[in-house]
């Protein structure tokens, strides 16, 4: 898996962006959001019972991360069209904010090395990727364990303080001088 330091992976592919058939589907690529923080995550399967909790948590602080300068981009090894169909028929998706990559080839998925052995699809993991493409964090828990978004976001306003913060730092608290 790759790991805080490295550079995230080049990548091209077909992205869930609303639920109108007409526009529906977009190409997102690495180069997409330049200049801005992107928080990708991935889930093992659409219709699935833990993976749209998140993905609705996700969406619920869509307005905090872009007030951030961060893109969500969420994904799974699912198609574009299974995307389509689990966003058109669940109640907690239809109106998602951020764009399901279709990684339907498994390359951003093995690049960053969090495919599955045994269940052949995307772990549970999740990247802070600064404005240069350089992995800032890394979160992944068990396929059966959701994850937090509003950790993902207290580190995030950690590591955009470039400064030293203490455990259970919050936005607004005093980072820590040398």
């Amino acid at each position: 898996m790759l790991g805080v330091g490295e550079k995230f992976p080049s990548f091209s592919v077909t992205a869930t962006v609303s639920t109108d058939p007409k526009t529906a589907f977009k190409t997102i690529t690495d180069l997409d959001y330049a200049g801005k923080w992107k928080l990708y995550f991935f889930w093992p399967k659409d219709f699935t019972f833990v993976c749209p909790t998140e993905i609705a948590g996700f969406g619920k602080l869509n307005k905090e991360f872009q007030e951030r300068d961060t893109q969500i981009l969420g994904g799974s090894t699912d198609s574009e069209f299974v995307h389509l169909a689990w966003r058109t028929h669940h109640e907690d998706l239809k109106s998602l904010p951020f764009p399901m990559l279709a990684d339907i080839k498994r390359d951003l998925c093995g690049q960053l090395g969090i495919l599955d052995p045994n269940a052949g699809v995307a772990q549970r993991a999740t990247f802070l990727v600064d404005p240069e493409g350089i992995i800032r964090f890394v979160y992944q828990t068990d396929l059966s364990v959701g994850r937090n978004p509003e950790e993902v976001l207290r580190v995030l306003d950690a590591l955009q303080t470039d400064e030293l913060c203490p455990c259970n730092w919050q936005k607004g608290e005093a980072t820590l001088t040398v």
